[in-house]
């Protein structure tokens, strides 16, 4: 691992020029890389849960500091087996991610046996000549003296840049992974004001916050059926107030009735839980409504997908 401490010496040139540069997160599913994200950035942008392919977008985050520059990461749907046209599209995302970009975070759980999962990933990286930075998160959960023996299971693996210990979830090792990734960093100006945090539409931040309630509260396989449309959004003329219309896609009928609950009491769960964090994000009221639609195997669905936001092009 590089001396962090050297590094604020490298971050600039003499004449003072910053680096702006692309971050790719990549791993399996639910190995934390949207925490670390939001994490990072210091704000709420990328959904979390502990259920896996919680995230299905590319999302990109601005990280600015002005004295060193800016660094944009992409936050990636984790690589897994596909088992639909939506899983193939979020794998597809994942993988392309690696190209073009400066440096690659390659988030894994501790531990010393390198699954199916980690191997699929190793061979893609091994394709590529950008440097990867190797993450061991969550180590909160597990004892210190044993991080030292993960870390040399995965470094006769793959030749490494770096390989950096943190708990993304308790902050733990973090502010020395930004100061790591500038130094891997190209000279430029920032891509971004210094008050942007993310590209995604606020349609899209909207959409993703109502799924990620609704991934809190449902039954395991329900979530996996599900996208999230905003039909309207707009704010009310001459009030602080956003008025939001919103229809949770599911793929039976059996499902509908689930995520209505009974007398239409997980529906509202989900929009009020949702509610707070939009009103959060806007800074004003917000008057949203929710209805629940059946659209059968839209998973399998190229035109669905793309009316849901999957689009083959992102």
């Amino acid at each position: 691992m590089s001396d962090v401490m050297d590094l604020q010496d490298l971050l600039k040139e003499p004449n003072g020029q910053i680096k702006t540069g692309f971050a790719s997160l990549i791993g399996r599913p639910n190995v934390g890389k949207s925490t670390l994200m939001n994490c990072l950035i210091g704000e709420k942008i990328a959904i979390t849960s502990k259920k896996p392919q919680t995230t299905r977008h590319r999302i990109r985050t601005i990280y600015t500091d002005t004295s060193k520059g800016q660094i944009i990461f992409v936050d990636t749907p984790g690589i897994h087996k596909a088992k639909n046209k939506l899983g193939e599209y979020m794998v597809s995302v994942a993988e392309r991610s690696i190209r073009d970009v400066d440096v690659i975070l390659w988030l894994v759980e501790p531990s010393g046996f390198i699954g199916a999962g980690e191997r699929h990933i190793i061979e893609q990286l091994k394709k590529v000549q950008t440097p990867v930075i190797l993450i061991i998160n969550k180590t909160d959960t597990v004892k210190k003296d044993e991080i030292l023996r993960f870390i040399d299971t995965y470094r006769s693996t793959l030749d490494f840049a770096e390989v950096v210990p943190i708990s993304a979830l308790k902050g733990e090792n973090t502010d020395c992974l930004t100061d790591l990734i500038f130094s891997y960093l190209p000279y430029g100006d920032m891509l971004y004001d210094e008050d942007e945090l993310t590209d995604q539409p606020e349609k899209q931040l909207v959409a993703e916050f109502i799924r990620e309630k609704a991934l809190h509260v449902l039954d395991e396989e329900i979530p996996h059926g599900i996208a999230v449309s905003i039909e309207r959004m707009k704010k009310r003329k001459g009030q602080n107030l956003t008025d939001i219309d919103a229809t949770i896609i599911c793929e039976r009928e059996s499902h509908k009735g689930i995520i209505i609950g009974k007398g239409g009491s997980m529906l509202k769960k989900i929009g009020t839980n949702a509610r707070f964090e939009i009103e959060k994000m806007l800074q004003m009221p917000v008057n949203l409504k929710l209805w629940v639609k059946v659209k059968k195997d839209w998973r399998e669905s190229d035109f669905l997908m793309k009316n849901f936001g999957y689009s083959a092009d992102e």
